[in-house]
């Protein structure tokens, strides 16, 4: 059986996230995972998620919200000398459906991946595109 390259745990993602599969996604991540968020984002927003139970719950309340994921694209995937760990950049188009406005943003996102799980997952994305169109300032602004 090939193994799972970072790329085919990606391409899993993509597809999850845009079928609003929040449990799939969930389990694609270590039962010991972690995601972090390098900025503040929207009130309430956790700074850092350990487990994927607690990863499965923030991922449905994030599926639940108006903020409706029209796309998701690794625009760039690079592999860092670690063989766990890639980089990518991403890129999003989403609308929020209770105004009708739409959002485009990119990101980076720092993965430590082993055998198929997401073991570590940092999220580098500007949450300031988010309160542009909800209207909501991050935290502490």
């Amino acid at each position: 059986m090939p193994s799972t390259t970072p790329a085919d745990v990606l391409a899993r993602r993509r597809q999850l996230m845009l079928d609003g599969d929040a449990d799939g996604l969930a389990d694609l991540f270590a039962p010991d995972a972690v995601i972090e968020f390098s900025f503040h984002g929207p009130p309430g927003t956790p700074l850092r998620l350990a487990g994927r139970e607690v990863i499965r719950e923030y991922s449905r309340q994030v599926m639940a919200s108006p903020l409706q994921l029209e796309d998701y694209e690794v625009a760039e995937l690079y592999q860092a000398q670690d063989p766990e760990v890639v980089i990518a950049e991403m890129r999003a188009k989403a609308t929020v459906t209770t105004t009708g406005r739409s959002i485009a943003a990119t990101s980076i996102q720092v993965l430590r991946i082993r055998d198929g799980h997401i073991v570590l997952f940092r999220d580098f994305a500007d949450p300031r595109i988010l309160e542009e169109v909800t209207g909501a300032p991050p935290p502490g602004s």
